[in-house]
């Protein structure tokens, strides 16, 4: 009885480890993916991978020509109270014969110009009796110096120069004394 017990246990496990391997080898073949499916799924994989890109790629030319297209709106949009004055001022001109009072309002127009321009990064560099410096200035001539001091420094400025953020936006357009 202890031999058929035996027999009978011998049996059981054959028939799992064939079902096992049955299934195993079932398995192997069901999910390992043949030649076509790898090149589908690569193709697949690169066409989505090459559509994002090129969505990208419009998406950041459209907002990119957005932002030329609306770069200068802040500052304009500081700049229109200044013209409203401007306005008001050439209004009130025709009005009145007083000049005192015309040169106190377009003085008010200006320094609030001024002081809207300089809240945005401009400012205005001296240059006269400083060296001449060709990253700054253009020399319009050269004339004899009044005196040995100003010799190689400017003598006269034609046109201010001005610098947006300590970037030289207008040279300085000067004589220099030699």
């Amino acid at each position: 009885m202890v031999d058929e017990t035996k027999d009978q246990e011998e049996d059981i496990q054959n028939t799992t480890a064939e079902t096992s391997q049955d299934t195993d080898s079932k398995s192997v073949e069901n999910t390992e993916p043949t030649t076509e499916d790898k090149y589908n799924e690569l193709n697949d994989k690169y066409l989505r991978l090459y559509s994002e890109f090129d969505n990208y790629r419009k998406r950041t030319s459209r907002e990119r020509v957005e932002l030329f297209k609306t770069a200068g709106q802040d500052i304009l949009t500081d700049l229109l109270p200044v013209m409203d004055d401007f306005e008001r001022a050439l209004q009130n001109m025709d009005k009145k014969a007083n000049v005192k009072t015309i040169r106190t309002g377009v003085d008010l127009v200006y320094n609030k110009f001024k002081s809207t321009l300089e809240n945005k990064g401009l400012k205005h560099f001296k240059s006269i009796e400083t060296a001449f410096d060709p990253e700054v200035h253009e020399a319009i001539t050269k004339i004899p110096a009044p005196s040995k001091k100003l010799k190689g420094k400017v003598v006269d400025e034609i046109e201010k120069g001005y610098k947006l953020n300590d970037k030289v936006i207008r040279f300085a357009k000067v004589v220099v004394g030699e």
